[in-house]
């Protein structure tokens, strides 16, 4: 979750009544304690495992080690509730040895985190539970494995509870860490047969990570590996491929993944997720984590923590702090149900409020683009374009990246109608394609809208293939040059 994501009002109506969704989802039917598996086999607990609709979770309020000093156990029950009524079935529950006590959990805080187990069964969640946050006292190998076996002892068959995260963020070039791991994998096995143990890698060390820790641990292998997913959504396909290359046969779960809507639109976080989802299907992997249920209030997060520092840390969620639904919650509500994710989610039309439209600006210096009424194709607004230049990396322009990932042989359209007054230069749209790198390796355009006044024309990117080594592609609507005024809308990409 650090190192690689630390780089990095209510939900339009029309956008929702396209989805035929409301805005806050219903509160789920039918949940009771009953958990998705009553077995605790190790190979009942890794099947959940790998099939879990889960949630990482902290209340709005108290992120990290305080939701466990500041323990609100009705607020994690209305949370709990929301993340059950999405169709999660699982819920992420991180623990700090700093805040439980160590080297012995106080029966306090043991007990805290009994009250989270049953209150997620109480919404029909399971529990994966992860250890040793915010620590590295590796020479103290004693300490952590009694302090390990304290907190899980009351879970070895419970069915409630079916996987443990030993560390989050395992760093694997810390040789430290690797020999502590090396005895704490036997200890925990021992006792706990049959719970299915794991660890994580950041998103920075990504692929090569997880394959360094698979070579470290040869004389005690994992059961599955956590990946956690911060980088571009785009070329998510190829990025999970590498993961499960990696580790191969070794499953692998996707435990964390997201962006920020401190640093794009909500609309680009729910597309961000809908990508991710989508490419996860391609890959099946069945498990997908979006990071997290809820935004962060202010001094939610423990100042402690460099993470406080960082206002893109507190806007995550599909949640907002306040409660309200982000587009998000509508992506992963649809995703967890197993209802297609529309290309309504792109904002094809521009008819959603900019909050919700993933639409980006690209070569602003030449001119940028404004979501303007009174002149649209259809419903009530288009996108402008006036009194535009270029710049050396191109023509100004609109920029999305569709849900469907790249795959080699898939064949691709898409189309735009425009319109102009006064029009000149070169107005067109194009695929732009990228490798596994993100470096780009060449585009398809269509044709251009003639100079002048003129109706609403179709441009179109005929059917193409995409090329050798593509891994994502983006669609671009570009007008450069342009003394007039152009609109564009009704777009379409497949």
């Amino acid at each position: 979750m650090r190192s690689f994501r630390l780089r990095t009002t209510a939900i339009a109506s029309s956008v929702l009544m396209s989805l035929g969704l409301s805005a806050v989802p219903a509160r789920a039917e039918g949940k009771t304690a009953a958990m998705a598996i009553t077995s605790t086999t190790l190979a009942d607990r890794l099947t959940a495992v790998r099939s879990a609709k889960s949630i990482n979770y902290y209340p709005s309020d108290a992120g990290w080690s305080a939701m466990w000093t500041g323990f609100d156990a009705v607020r994690i029950d209305a949370d709990l509730a929301k993340a059950a009524a999405l169709g999660a079935d699982n819920v992420r529950v991180i623990v700090f040895p700093q805040a439980f006590g160590y080297p012995a959990p106080k029966t306090e805080y043991t007990e805290k985190l009994r009250k989270v187990v049953s209150i997620a069964a109480a919404h029909g969640l399971t529990v994966k539970i992860t250890l040793f946050d915010w620590w590295a006292a590796y020479s103290d190998v004693t300490g952590s494995i009694a302090w390990a076996k304290a907190v899980l002892a009351p879970y070895a068959n419970d069915p409630r509870v079916i996987g443990v995260e030993l560390k989050n963020e395992f760093q694997p070039g810390d040789a430290a860490a690797v020999t502590w791991v090396k005895q704490l994998i036997p200890a925990i096995r021992t006792e706990f047969p049959t719970l299915p143990l794991t660890l994580s890698v950041d998103g920075g060390t990504g692929a090569a990570g997880m394959a360094n820790i698979k070579s470290s641990l040869t004389a005690t292998p994992l059961d599955y590996y956590d990946f956690h997913f911060y980088g571009s959504s785009e070329r998510s396909l190829a990025e999970i491929r590498k993961a499960q290359a990696a580790v191969a046969p070794t499953p692998i779960v996707i435990g964390e993944t997201g962006v920020s809507s401190a640093v794009v639109s909500e609309g680009e976080q729910a597309a961000y997720l809908a990508r991710v989802f989508r490419a996860a299907v391609e890959a099946g992997v069945g498990s997908v984590s979006p990071w997290t249920l809820n935004d962060f209030a202010a001094g939610a997060i423990p100042s402690n923590s460099i993470v406080s520092t960082m206002p893109a840390q507190y806007r995550f969620g599909l949640y907002r702090a306040d409660g309200t639904a982000k587009l998000a919650a509508t992506v992963v509500r649809l995703a967890w149900t197993g209802a297609p994710i529309p290309n309504s989610i792109l904002n094809l039309s521009f008819e959603a409020a900019a909050i919700d439209s993933p639409w980006r600006q690209t070569n602003t210096g030449a001119g940028t683009a404004v979501i303007t009424t009174g002149m649209a194709r259809t419903g009530a607004q288009s996108a402008r374009f006036s009194g535009t230049t270029r710049t050396a990396a191109g023509l100004p322009g609109l920029v999305v990246s569709p849900i469907t990932p790249v795959q080699p042989g898939y064949r691709w359209r898409a189309e735009a109608y425009a319109r102009g007054i006064g029009a000149t230069g070169v107005t067109e749209i194009a695929l732009s394609w990228f490798d596994a790198n993100g470096k780009w390796i060449g585009q398809n355009t269509s044709n251009r809208l003639p100079a002048g006044d003129t109706g609403w024309t179709k441009l179109v990117v005929e059917t193409v293939t995409a090329p050798p080594g593509a891994a994502a592609v983006q669609l671009h609507l570009k007008s450069g040059d342009n003394t007039g005024t152009v609109w564009f809308d009704d777009v379409a990409v497949s």
